[in-house]
């Protein structure tokens, strides 16, 4: 107790500032059916790393390391190398950005967040909305 603060003083600060900048109790929940995010094309080259380096040591169980030989690789590679993976990363966000307009305005029709829908669904919907508009 620094300064002359009583407990009670003490506590009432460490109460206000847990909770600071948010409001307890209102927490926004995710919609199970919103499409995810793309992968950068880090992550597109780490899906071909972690095969090649769980071959070449399938006696490590060490994530870390994985993560951190992908780096040191990633890091070395030029601009010519990193391309393909650069290529990849692209096509998935615009397959996403395609996603994410027919989600968005399945949103904007009235469908309740809260429907459990299958994915299956929204993307026939969203096939089906592109066809008609043709």
């Amino acid at each position: 107790m620094k300064g002359g603060e009583s407990k009670a003083e003490s506590t009432s600060t460490d109460q206000r500032l847990k909770t600071r900048g948010r409001k307890p109790g209102k927490k926004t929940k995710k919609d199970p059916n919103q499409p995810k995010r793309p992968p950068s094309a880090f992550f597109v080259f780490l899906e071909d790393f972690r095969k090649e380096f769980n071959q070449a040591n399938p006696n490590n169980k060490s994530v870390a390391t994985v993560g951190k030989a992908a780096g040191a690789r990633w890091k070395s590679m030029t601009e010519e190398d990193k391309a393909p993976y650069v290529a990849k990363a692209e096509s998935r966000k615009t397959e996403y950005l395609k996603t994410m307009q027919q989600y968005n305005m399945k949103l904007a029709s009235g469908t309740n967040r809260g429907e459990e829908d299958d994915k299956s669904e929204v993307d026939e919907a969203g096939s089906e909305e592109e066809e008609d508009d043709d």
